[in-house]
């Protein structure tokens, strides 16, 4: 099995141990990876800012790097929405990117996703010692409805008491340009987040979007927080032989 690294921009410019973590784990399953170098961004951002004519032009971009891969997989849950479920939004108008957008949003998947779902695998011969709380990033839930896959995981590491926070749905208040054009009421979000992990007396949360995690990780840094914070990817490459 062939797989296509799909790394998203903010892994891969500002936390690229996320994008090493999962090249690891899918190498130790025996994959076949190989990284499209000409990918770029998925379009998420000028979505988002209603600059659709923007997002198109870099959508085209993902859709060329990576037309020819059999599978792809990211460790982004947002992203993933964006190409599965935005791009047919995005070109709607276009008949020939919408059938390009639809065959490459039917082989692209988000990390825990791909893990339980596609390969059958919840145990990856991860140790680490810690009570871990999970938060549920917003797309991964509510659009591609990915909940049990990555509790499934985080299970299965050995050494690990997976306790759940209360709210563990909230949105953490990241939402990309969200965060920078409402700070105040982001850093709310973030707080009462914070108040959700620290009532669970988790000293790890761990979570499965880049995004939330420099949200939630930025937020508890400057609390003064001991609580640590890590992509999934990061937590079951953790000890692993």
């Amino acid at each position: 099995m062939r797989v296509s690294l799909f790394i998203p921009c903010l892994a891969d410019t500002l936390l690229p141990e996320i994008g090493e973590a999962t090249a690891r784990l899918l190498e130790r399953l025996g994959l076949e990876l190989s990284y499209p170098e000409d990918q770029t961004c998925c379009g998420q951002p000028a979505f988002n800012a209603g600059h659709w004519e923007d997002a198109r032009r870099v959508a085209r971009q993902f859709l060329r790097a990576f037309e020819d891969s059999e599978l792809i997989v990211s460790p982004s849950g947002s992203c993933v929405s964006m190409v599965r479920n935005h791009y047919q939004r995005l070109f709607a108008d276009n008949q020939s990117d919408l059938e390009k957008a639809r065959a490459i949003g039917e082989r692209t998947f988000e990390l825990t996703e791909f893990l339980v779902q596609r390969l059958g695998v919840t145990d990856l011969g991860a140790s680490f010692s810690g009570r871990v709380a999970y938060h549920d990033s917003c797309h991964l839930n509510r659009e591609l409805g990915i909940k049990e896959e990555p509790r499934a995981l985080i299970r299965a590491v050995a050494g690990v008491e997976l306790v759940e926070m209360q709210d563990s749905e909230r949105c953490c208040g990241f939402g990309g340009i969200f965060s920078l054009k409402f700070p105040e009421v982001s850093a709310a979000m973030a707080r009462r987040k914070a108040e959700s992990i620290g009532e669970s007396g988790a000293d790890t949360v761990v979570l499965c979007d880049p995004g939330c995690l420099i949200q939630i990780k930025g937020y508890l840094s400057r609390q003064g927080s001991n609580v640590r914070v890590m992509h999934i990817a990061e937590l079951l490459a953790a000890g692993a032989q």
